[in-house]
């Protein structure tokens, strides 16, 4: 199901930008509010948006909430704070207040309430990544053996061969194995097409041919590929590379791979109709389990197989580590990617600006609210990682800053924050540029 039809244009795509960066900044504002209001902290301002204020309404707690007319951000302004940044106290405004007051502001508070309420911005962005990876697996489900079908792709030669509740005993005479063998099952499987199924229906077994189970069918188009650029879209059937025929997608894998980027013609099947694209692979570093990266001729596209296996509900706990791990391997492969950048070892392009966070929004917004979703989840990560680097002017900053403060036993001065403020300020807007720049010349 499409999340918004033909959602491809620079006004859409903005859009979706948007409402990514709204869901995560709300988020991970809402993390500082929460926990400052139980440590005791009280918020003036919870702001959706920055600029004029658009609409506005003030809680029992004293806390104004409201929707600002630039949605590109937001912030909580806590009580006796000089600005929204949280970073300098009004120190006018502090010395009218007697200690209990004081104790309400974020720079009156003790220091475990000041770096709780920074740290909670960071932690609830992560949180918000795993419970929507969690979310995720849990409404698809977890494909379950014994292996059956669920539904049948519809792509040429598939008809009246495999139907809904067939339960797999062989393929091309061998036994089929446990979905966790599968794949290296699919790997001996003669890489033609079609290919002879043994299966269990209605009671009694029945011997059909059908395609080979893993053909060149798009599954999903990875955004910022080469496979967006060329138009290529989930459910195309891949027939052809340069003419030559294809029955598996490990054909294609192959042919991409060893082509040393070469420019490649697919003959593809779209709703019955044949069309040929022309598009070149692109050099990627893809970041690997156990660490590192690996640079491959990629175009961006993820297989699928004739059929969806049927699935089981997994249990809440089961759905929860799943979501962790996601978030882990994210945090994981991004600190590794930036240490690959700053040493050499892979390109520096790995890194995008707004432009290419924007255009990835609407690419996998284009492909389903499921594929948008996870898109949040993973930039989600990103953003609260980013904040707990040790920079100033970042919350990871803030907390070092905390952190000389319990071991010094007083916080920086006033004209040392300043300068490292400064430093902050040049760092990120840096690192922006950077984004930016190789958001218009990387490929």
């Amino acid at each position: 199901m499409d999340f918004i039809p033909s959602f491809g244009g620079l006004g859409l795509t903005i859009l979706a930008f948007l409402v990514a960066l709204t869901i995560i900044v709300a988020v991970h504002e809402y993390g500082h509010y929460i926990i400052g209001r139980i440590s005791g902290i009280k918020a003036d301002v919870f702001s959706i948006g920055v600029g004029p204020v658009l609409a506005k309404r003030t809680d029992k707690h004293g806390t104004q909430w409201q929707i600002a007319a630039l949605p590109v951000g937001g912030y909580v302004k806590f009580h006796g704070d000089a600005n929204v940044a949280s970073g300098k106290a009004d120190e006018e405004e502090l010395a009218e207040m007697d200690a209990g007051e004081r104790r309400s502001t974020l720079h009156g508070a003790p220091l475990w309430a000041r770096a709780a309420t920074v740290a909670a911005g960071p932690i609830f962005n992560f949180v918000l990544s795993g419970l929507i990876f969690a979310g995720v697996l849990f409404s698809q489900g977890i494909a379950s053996d014994p292996l059956t079908v669920d539904e049948v792709a519809q792509i040429p030669g598939i008809e009246g061969t495999l139907d809904s509740g067939d339960l797999i005993l062989e393929i091309d005479g061998r036994t089929a194995p446990a979905l966790a063998e599968f794949p290296t099952f699919i790997a001996e499987l003669p890489e033609q097409s079609p290919l002879n199924y043994l299966v269990e229906r209605k009671g009694g077994e029945h011997l059909v041919s059908a395609p080979h189970p893993f053909p060149p069918l798009v599954g999903s188009v990875s955004p910022q590929s080469a496979a967006v650029d060329a138009g290529i879209k989930p459910d195309d059937l891949i027939v052809t590379i340069d003419g030559d025929a294809i029955a598996t997608f490990e054909q294609l894998r192959q042919r991409v791979v060893n082509g040393g980027g070469a420019e490649l013609v697919l003959g593809l099947i779209r709703d019955g109709e044949s069309l040929d694209v022309t598009l070149t692979p692109r050099r990627v570093d893809i970041p690997l389990p156990e660490g590192g990266f690996e640079t491959r001729w990629l175009i961006g596209i993820n297989g699928a197989m004739i059929f969806t296996p049927a699935t089981r509900t997994p249990g809440m706990g089961e759905a929860l580590s799943y979501g962790a791990t996601q978030t882990v391997f994210i945090v994981k492969s991004s600190l590794s990617g930036l240490y690959h950048m700053v040493t050499g070892a892979i390109s520096s392009c790995n890194l995008r600006g707004p432009i290419g966070i924007a255009e990835t929004s609407g690419q996998a917004a284009s492909q389903g609210l499921s594929s948008f979703i996870w898109f949040v989840a993973v930039l989600s990560t990103a953003v609260g990682l980013l904040n707990l680097f040790p920079i100033p002017v970042l919350d990871g900053g803030h907390l070092m800053f905390h952190a000389y403060e319990a071991v010094r036993g007083k916080p920086p001065s006033d004209k040392v924050l300043n300068i490292l403020m400064t430093i902050g300020v040049v760092l990120v807007l840096s690192i922006m540029a950077l984004g930016l720049t190789n958001d218009l010349f990387c490929p």
